[in-house]
């Protein structure tokens, strides 16, 4: 976010004078900086939308005896509670009227309805009231709490016991019917702890079991799927305990999602290392010997798979996400953990009493008894070879062009339960109020400007109607509405001298005289920075019209959401740069263990696919860049790529002894075409199982992960083959194969 300090006057300010554009800009950041250093008076201003917890009421009987008893009660009984350090609420708004005398909202219970409904008239008429602690329709009220830490012991402290003091009060006016939630900076923060450990556990055994039943079908022996199944739990254990040593234990990411990704990658090449030692096993050959040779038919193919992978995940250390950059760190560890777990726990595990019979079932599982049909996927891939791999190439360019149209967004409720009471509570107080979070334009002057000058006054009149033409921005409050509420008419400007006669803590809640500042607040919907982009940039449009109006005056439109807004591009640069240097590293990597650089160009297009089309399916869907997303795609490449490498492994293993490159294809199709289907099977199911989390975060990563890992299938068994057969020359692939 661009502060005060670091303002650049050749956005705002025009060339007056005959100085050159260095030192004008020099000069004003001089004067500015300067102004913001004033010494002010120890005066409090006050903060009508500030406060730790938001406690909402709602009721249609605020404005009844009956209800104006029940709140005051509801009231009283939160400020009775050791952790509430004070309420701001309608009743206790500052004082407008020009004496300072104070005037409570709600009148007595022996008044008249009549009185009820003139104070409700003149609550919704208060700038400081309607629409910022009092809904429109005088059915939702806001209780701002400011809590005292000093007594709060548990997280409940917080939020139930909040919402159930308010609720008990209540409860003693049996006739008086009013409903209380709890939201704000706190409860929000809260519920998203809550939903991260209760998803932790919960559906990391969901996947987990799923994995392991579905892994039984398609080996159809139980000690081959406990020996695969010991290697990502063993990778797990060790990675949890080392990043809890680390220190990376609260990352959000690492509860749910890096557990089952762990398990899901272990798992994958648990089960390549598992059909080559099911088949050693099968032919004859003694537990030993089987699972010696495994590691050396696919222990390059698993380290290269955890290579990539890693490569991958460590891309996002080039994030400028803190959160991003840890869930990076701790996929890399647990990466090169599962792939330590994979070629030791398996064969040891193979060698021992527990392998003795792991060739049960062999070539009668379902993959098995219907390869024959998936076959004629790579004898139609074969013929048409050139049409498919044209075909392949143009629409992962196409698909990944359409990528990079998706904008960035961010919303505060993302990683929380769409169902929890802090989410919704949230939602009515956008649609009631125009949203919880706040921004601001701060409106500052040139010292030639004196503090009561009438141009203040119509600048600010001016970005107050700015503000107010945007549906999105919500009940904007300044001194301009504090004037307007005052005796009187005229407008603004010639109605500066007002100001003076109300409460110092109200004023300077606005307007700050000796640091040449008056501030336009207003309120902002959780419906993502995405959607309120096009309205930023029509606001700052906007205030650059007024500045051209009055030269004296500067215009900054400020707040952490628009620095969110301004920073959102570091999304698109973080996911642009670590995919595009995971691209490049895995490419370099391929070529090198292949000694190949058409092999490694081959490998590219398969590669970048399902990433493309996992995009693409992400635009079309109406969905935005996340911060989520950026992580997922970079892990999607990860393990996009582990397909491709098994084949290539196989195909060149397969080069050596098959007559020519198209028998090799039709080999390497047959004998990874197994382990590809049944693993991409059980990721599926392992991901699909995070689509059951309340955490939105959570079921968009799961999404895209299976929609990635369905076209790294699709890629692999038909795109691979036909660019292999269309560009890797016979000869030259023979001759790179049989090299020392």
């Amino acid at each position: 976010m661009m502060g005060l300090g670091q303002f650049d006057p050749t956005i705002l300010w025009p060339e007056t004078t005959t100085t050159s554009p260095a030192q004008l800009d020099a000069s004003d950041d001089d004067e500015f900086d300067e102004s913001l250093r004033a010494k002010t008076p120890n005066v409090s201003p006050v903060q009508i939308a500030a406060g730790d917890v938001i406690v909402v009421a709602e009721s249609d009987q605020f404005f009844t005896p009956e209800g104006a008893d029940a709140i005051r009660d509801a009231v009283a009984a939160l400020e009775s509670l050791d952790q509430v350090d004070r309420v701001l609420w309608m009743d206790r708004a500052p004082m407008l009227n020009i004496f300072g005398l104070p005037e409570p909202i709600l009148p007595q219970r022996n008044a008249s309805p009549a009185r009820f409904q003139a104070a409700k008239e003149r609550a919704l008429a208060n700038p400081l009231i309607g629409g910022q602690l009092l809904s429109s329709d005088a059915k939702t009220l806001l209780l701002m709490v400011r809590i005292d830490w000093l007594f709060v012991t548990d997280d409940d402290d917080c939020t139930d016991a909040l919402r159930e003091a308010a609720t008990a009060a209540v409860a003693d006016h049996p006739g008086v019917e009013m409903k209380f939630q709890v939201t704000g900076e706190v409860p929000i923060r809260v519920s998203w702890a809550a939903s991260t450990r209760d998803n932790e556990r919960k559906y990391q055994m969901i996947g987990y079991s799923i994995a392991l039943v579905i892994a039984y079908i398609l080996f159809r022996g139980l000690s081959s799927v406990v020996i695969v199944a010991l290697a990502p739990c063993f990778g797990v254990f060790w990675t949890l305990g080392l990043l809890h040593y680390l220190g990376f234990a609260d990352n959000p990411f690492n509860s749910v999602i890096v557990p089952v990704l762990l398990c899901m990658v272990g798992f994958t090449d648990g089960v390549h290392m598992m059909v080559q030692i099911r088949r050693h096993r099968a032919e004859g050959m003694s537990a030993t010997d089987a699972a010696r040779l495994s590691i050396r038919e696919v222990g390059l193919a698993c380290w290269l798979t955890s290579l990539t992978t890693a490569i991958g995940f460590g891309s996002l250390a080039l994030a400028h996400h803190e959160i991003v950059r840890e869930f990076g760190y701790c996929c890399v560890i647990g990466v090169m953990m599962t792939f330590i777990s994979v070629v030791t726990v398996i064969p040891l595990a193979c060698a021992s009493p527990l392998g003795r019979n792991v060739h049960s079932g062999y070539g009668h599982n379902l993959i098995d008894k219907n390869l024959s049909k998936i076959s004629v996927v790579i004898e139609f891939v074969l013929r048409h070879f050139r049409k498919v791999s044209v075909a392949a190439i143009i629409v992962t360019l196409v698909l990944a062009a359409m990528t990079l149209q998706l904008r960035p967004d961010q919303r505060l409720t993302s990683n929380m339960s769409s169902g929890s009471e802090s989410a919704m509570a949230l939602a009515h107080i956008d649609k009631q109020f125009g949203g919880m979070e706040t921004a601001e334009v701060t409106v500052q002057w040139r010292k030639e400007v004196a503090s009561n000058d009438a141009e203040i006054g119509r600048v600010v009149a001016e970005v107050d109607d700015l503000l107010r033409s945007e549906p999105l921005i919500g009940n904007p409050l300044s001194i301009r509405s504090l004037i307007d509420a005052l005796p009187g008419d005229g407008d603004p400007g010639t109605r500066m001298s007002l100001l003076e006669l109300l409460p110092p803590p109200l004023k300077r809640a606005y307007f700050v005289p000796e640091r040449r500042i008056a501030k336009v607040v207003m309120r902002l919907q959780d419906v993502g920075i995405a959607s309120y982009g096009p309205v930023f940039q029509r606001i700052e449009q906007g205030l650059e019209t007024i500045r051209r109006s009055h030269p004296n005056f500067r215009l900054e439109l400020t707040g952490s959401a628009i620095g969110r807004w301004k920073n959102l591009y570091r999304i698109v640069v973080d996911l642009a740069f670590s995919l595009g240097t995971a691209t490049l590293i895995i490419f370099a990597v391929l070529t090198f263990v292949y000694r190949s650089l058409r092999l490694g160009l081959i490998s590219m297009i398969p590669n970048l696919f399902p990433l493309a089309m996992t995009g693409f399916i992400l635009l079309v869907t109406g969905e935005n860049l996340e911060m989520v997303s950026v992580c997922a795609f970079t892990v999607c490449l990860g393990i996009a790529v582990d397909d491709t490498i098994h084949f290539l492994t196989r195909y060149r293993e397969e080069l050596k002894t098959a007559p020519n490159g198209t028998e090799a294809i039709r080999r390497a199709f047959v004998g990874v075409g197994t382990a590809l289907v049944m693993t991409t099977i059980v990721l599926i199911i392992g991901f699909s199982t995070a689509l059951l989390s309340d955490a939105r975060d959570h079921r968009i990563f799961a999404a895209m992960g299976i929609l990635t890992i369905g076209s790294a299938l699709f890629a692999d068994l038909v795109m691979l083959p036909a660019l292999l057969q269309r560009f890797a020359h016979q000869k030259e692939t023979e001759n790179e194969a049989a090299a020392p």
